[in-house]
């Protein structure tokens, strides 16, 4: 009886500490993030569970990670702007610093009220990027929170919705392309005014009318290589957690079929199709690039 009894005990020690870890790896914004522009238009709520950007016409606001990561998974759910959002740009992307900076960038560029929203990707190498793909969604991203997560090791970057790969930016230094590979980053979510560009070209204005605008954020995972202090490198050791499947995750062959027929029916623009931007020829990643 005592046995049994000292087993069941045991059992629920086991689950507690079980479900002390998931909250504790589940992540706080008031651990994880610094306000960096904005003020009081970020709010942390629930705890530290939610954090809302929100736009106004005097400014917009946003948020970035504490860490720095060289290479990880970094995951985001976002709800995004209902109604007439045009003009607006929300964003959830990884960048280091200086002229010479890495990023991979996720941008929601806002619509006319029942117009598809269009998520802006695009790749920076040592400065240079130029390397836009852009989808529209295949459901409404402002009426639930959907998951969107960026996968960086050093052979590949993948781009996922839902967990569904939209984009694989392939490790291509061999033909001369840059890749972000040796500058640490920091994840940076915004919201701001880009009315000059990002709804039809400008064409459509930001309606202030509507404001201020506001977008939540919720459960961001940085699952990643932590740069240590003073250092631009890290040891893997340092993963947030111990799943490291990020180090080496490419695409199997189910995964790659479902990435094409997204591609195929939601890409509404491919900087690799372009012809009026490289009427002298595409840049050497294009080939093979998704």
């Amino acid at each position: 009886m005592i046995s049994l009894t000292a087993s069941r005990a045991g059992l629920l020690i086991s689950v507690i500490a079980s479900l002390l870890l998931v909250a504790a790896s589940a992540g706080n914004f008031y651990q994880d993030v610094d306000v960096y522009f904005g003020g009081p238009r970020a709010q942390i709520l629930q705890g530290g569970q939610l954090l809302t950007l929100s736009l106004d016409q005097a400014s917009g606001s946003g948020f970035n990670s504490k860490m720095e990561y060289m290479f990880g998974r970094f995951d985001m759910q976002l709800k995004l702007i209902p109604g007439n959002s045009a003009g607006t740009v929300t964003t959830f992307y990884l960048t280091s610093q200086g002229n010479a900076h890495d990023e991979i960038d996720f941008e929601f560029l806002g619509n006319s009220s029942g117009q598809p929203y269009t998520v802006h990707t695009n790749v920076f190498g040592q400065g240079k990027g130029g390397k836009e793909q852009q989808f529209h969604l295949w459901f409404d991203p402002t009426t639930a929170f959907h998951t969107y997560s960026i996968v960086w090791n050093s052979q590949r970057i993948i781009f996922l919705v839902d967990n569904n790969p939209i984009r694989v930016f392939n490790n291509d230094e061999s033909k001369g392309v840059p890749f972000p590979k040796n500058q640490p980053m920091r994840v940076y979510c915004s919201l701001w005014n880009a009315d000059d560009w990002a709804t039809q070209g400008g064409r459509v204005k930001t309606d202030w009318s509507k404001a201020p605008f506001s977008v939540s954020y919720r459960n961001f995972n940085a699952n990643g290589c932590v740069r240590s202090p003073g250092s631009s490198t890290c040891d893997s050791t340092n993963s947030a957690n111990n799943d490291q499947a990020w180090q080496n995750q490419g695409l199997d062959a189910k995964a790659r079929n479902r990435m094409n027929w997204l591609r195929q029916r939601f890409m509404v623009y491919n900087y690799c199709a372009d012809r009026s931007r490289f009427p002298q020829g595409f840049p050497p990643e294009c080939k093979g690039q998704q």
